[in-house]
């Protein structure tokens, strides 16, 4: 390469203007042109043989590059012959700049950029190379010029015509409130303008498009407004991610707000129509709805209408309502995904969706009549199993896309997990409501002492079904006990906990405990369940309420206990609405503490109420006035019990409570006078005679001779143990009911035991003849000893816990 040469070593790299120089592979110049010399002033033998790097600016600012180097642009810093700093365009490219193949390096020098020149570059890349769609307006608002971007969106290419307003070309002809806009600009009035506008461009001719207009002021050097750039920008993918964003957010807390089925299903047609499709419906096997596994199928599959939902008022377009039953055939678009478990996209004039149609003629004109062109089918799988599907329609221009399917496909997700709670939920709830509903009383016997009618009401809530229960016990000497209780918790375990206390109840009341003994033994066995619940796999502290009354039909007395339950209101028979001033224990299982018991004497006719505290809903009432509104709900006169009870719960929960309730009724009853007789013992084998002969003349005053044998034979033995193993008092008592009562008091607590007798044995043999003889006998303790008591069926009679059935009290349903 001979030094001079102004025409550069690298084709194409720098027009012949450029200045030259070469260093070769030690760095040092060995060519140097007249164009390097009137850019840097260096002559030629001042530069040739000296290093590169001695010509470049100060260490710190770029080097000299590499022989390798080729291609590379950019600027680099010179000194000239007087020192100045000047930078410069540098390219390079390798080259043999000696002739004996050492590779060296061409460099081709050109001044920096003039910013007029940069203005126009710029220019020049806004209109042909930019995707900003522009266009610029002269100061008439006639269109000068117009970005490749503008022509590719609006399909108007620039100078045919003219250019077209971005608006315009979006909504069409018209937009004089856009052009108002635009002089308001141009006059000075305000420095920016935007506007967002919706429709379909050239571009995208087939779906609707968002996008943003703006319009900015030109000015000249002086500042004057001398014209306008419009500029559109689409923000369609970005609005629509945000749609998805702000949808899912809004799915996430609007779908899955109960444990209802039918309820979620809704909620998630309201979040797919109208925001997604035209029409939506839900449907779920019918094993679902009843909380079971769903199993197998094959054939043609029964789904259940859970939901649907149209942008139409009234969903003309429905086929099948809410709650009804839709046949659909096994290779449906439907049941194949079921059977897949996969999403499908499909067209209305697919393949798929033309079998479809053509086996079901009412779907088909539902396709035809709405135009429907556009269809997504996605199953409802939660934890791998299929729960049913959900199918969106479309007759909007749009059709479903990809994205519609991600995002359907998330939120039908979604509701599947709330609705497998559901499900879930409705299994566990079916069988403790089950399990409660046989624990209740399911045919109670009329009594003697009392008409009695219960309720029990289970929540509408997550909360599962409670532990309330109540009972009626009939008792010895035509007594009868009135229970009411309720266990901490929900679900299966409260049921059964449940269960485990209304047996011990019937069990201890069997033994004829006193109330305040009878709930201290409760105490002690529930806090024996909960020590051996304590484990890692257990269910933790237990803990219920109990309120227990035993009422007698001949004494008229009521005695009442509570175990940290509300306290019994009793209406007496003029109206008068009070509640008993008991001394209410701690709650079962909790600390142990004794109990205290409360006698009433209660006229003929008294009403008892006893409830849980589901009935007074204490969340949402002070105390006082809850009390205060079941004593004059329970007021209401000329009603049975049964209709007193629905009147009571209409009254306290007009809507579905969010706890358990439950609610006994017990009207008393009296004996008459001439029912029952006293006669008092004395101590002496010989007044065993004079008590017989006393029992066969009341037997012959009731006109019970025929059962005098076996009275006088049962007098005769009971007297004779009271005589002579009990302590005075003794008291011989008959009761003449729907049986015949026998009754022997004395004030030793020692009870007896009935035991096989020897043949040699003289004696032993009376209570094995008692019980021979009579139905049923027992004993049973008070503070001033115990008594023993036989029963004798009567002609005609049913004993004391039998007499016809009356409706049993109901469970209302949930």
């Amino acid at each position: 390469m001979q030094p001079g040469n102004d025409n550069g070593a690298c084709p194409g790299a720098q027009p012949a203007a450029a200045g030259l120089l070469a260093a070769d592979g030690d760095g040092r110049v060995v060519l140097w042109s007249s164009l390097a010399q009137a850019l840097l002033g260096h002559r030629p033998e001042e530069v040739m043989g000296r290093p590169l790097d001695d010509l470049l600016a100060p260490p710190g600012l770029p080097r000299s590059p590499s022989p390798q180097a080729a291609g590379w642009n950019g600027v680099l810093v010179f000194r000239t012959r007087q020192g100045a700093q000047v930078p410069l365009r540098v390219q390079t490219c390798p080259a043999d700049v000696r002739g004996d193949r050492v590779p060296g390096t061409v460099l081709s020098l050109l001044p920096p950029p003039q910013e007029e020149e940069f203005d126009t570059a710029l220019l020049r890349w806004l209109l042909d190379e930019s995707p900003i769609a522009l266009a610029v307006y002269g100061p008439d608002l006639d269109c000068l010029r117009q970005s490749r971007g503008m022509t590719r969106l609006t399909g108007t290419p620039s100078g045919e015509g003219g250019c077209r307003d971005p608006v315009d070309a979006v909504t069409g002809p018209g937009s004089t409130a856009w052009r108002r806009r635009q002089r308001e600009v141009l006059a000075g009035g305000a420095e920016v303008q935007r506007q967002e506008v919706h429709g379909r461009v050239a571009a995208t001719p087939d779906r609707d498009s968002v996008f943003v207009a703006g319009v900015h002021p030109l000015t000249d050097s002086a500042g004057r407004r001398i014209g306008l750039c419009s500029t559109l920008r689409d923000v369609t993918g970005y609005r629509r991610a945000r749609e998805r964003l702000t949808l899912l957010n809004e799915a996430s807390t609007s779908i899955g707000t109960t444990l209802d089925l039918r309820a979620t299903a809704r909620e998630l047609t309201d979040v797919l129509c109208p925001r997604l499709a035209d029409w939506t419906h839900v449907d779920l096997l019918e094993s679902v709805l009843h909380g079971e596994e769903p199993g197998f199928y094959t054939g043609s599959v029964a789904l259940y209408r859970a939901a649907h939902k149209s942008f139409r008022e009234g969903a003309p377009e429905r086929i099948r309502e809410p709650g009804g039953v839709d046949l659909f055939p096994a290779d449906s678009p439907p049941i194949r995904s079921m059977a897949t478990g996969s999403s499908m996209l499909l067209a209305a004039d697919s393949e798929e969706i033309r079998a479809w149609l053509a086996a079901d003629p009412a779907r088909a004109r539902q396709f035809r009549a709405y135009g429907y062109h556009s269809v997504l089918v996605v199953p409802l799988v939660a934890r791998g199993t299929v729960l049913g599907g959900a199918v969106l329609l479309r007759s909007r221009p749009d059709p479903f896309d990809e994205d519609d399917l991600l995002l359907t496909e998330e939120l039908v997700s979604r509701a599947a997990v709330c609705l497998d709670n559901a499900r879930r939920y409705a299994r566990e709830r079916g069988t403790a409501l089950a399990l409660q509903r046989s624990l209740l009383p399911q045919t109670p016997r009329r009594q003697s002492a009392v008409d009695t009618a219960g309720r029990y009401l289970p929540a509408d809530s997550g909360a599962g079904v409670g532990g309330d229960w109540y009972d009626v016990i009939p008792l010895s000497g035509t007594r009868v006990a009135l229970v009411v209780g309720d266990v901490v918790g929900h679900g299966i375990n409260a049921a059964a906990t449940m269960g485990r206390l209304r047996t011990a109840v019937r069990t201890l009341a069997d033994v004829d405990l006193p109330s305040d003994e009878l709930l201290t033994h409760l105490d002690d066995m529930l806090t024996r369940m909960g020590a051996e619940e304590q484990d890692p796999h257990g269910g933790g502290d237990l803990g219920a309420t109990c309120a227990y009354a035993v009422y007698d039909p001949i004494s008229r007395t009521c005695v009442l206990a509570s175990a940290g339950h509300p306290t019994p209101v009793v209406v007496l028979p003029d109206g008068t609405a009070a509640t008993p001033r008991l001394s209410t224990g701690p709650p079962l299982g909790v600390s142990g503490l004794p109990f205290e018991s409360t006698e009433l004497t209660l006229p003929e006719g008294s009403l008892i109420a006893l409830y849980t505290d589901g009935l007074i809903d204490l969340r949402h009432r002070h105390p006082d006035r809850a009390q205060q509104q079941v004593e004059e709900a329970l007021r209401t006169t000329g009603r049975s019990l049964g209709e007193l009870c629905d009147t009571v719960l209409d009254r306290l929960l007009p809507s579905r409570p969010t706890d358990d309730a439950a609610l006994l009724l017990a009207r008393t009853r009296a004996l008459d006078a001439r029912q029952a007789a006293v006669l008092d013992v004395l101590p002496e084998d010989a007044f065993v005679g004079r008590a017989r002969s006393w029992a066969a003349e009341r037997l012959a005053e009731w006109g019970l001779a025929d059962a005098g044998f076996v009275t006088e034979l049962v007098v005769s033995e009971l007297v004779t143990n009271a005589i002579r193993y009990g302590r005075p008092p003794l008291q011989l008592r008959l009761i003449n009911d729907k049986a015949l009562i026998c009754e022997v008091s004395d004030g030793s607590s020692t009870a007896p035991h009935m035991r096989r007798a020897r043949q040699s044995d003289e004696g032993g043999r009376g209570l094995l003849l008692v019980a021979q003889l009579t139905r049923r006998w027992g004993t049973r303790h008070s503070r001033a000893g115990k008594t023993v008591w036989c029963e004798q069926r009567l002609e005609g009679g049913e004993g004391a816990d039998g007499g016809q059935p009356f409706p049993a009290p109901t469970a209302q349903p949930s």
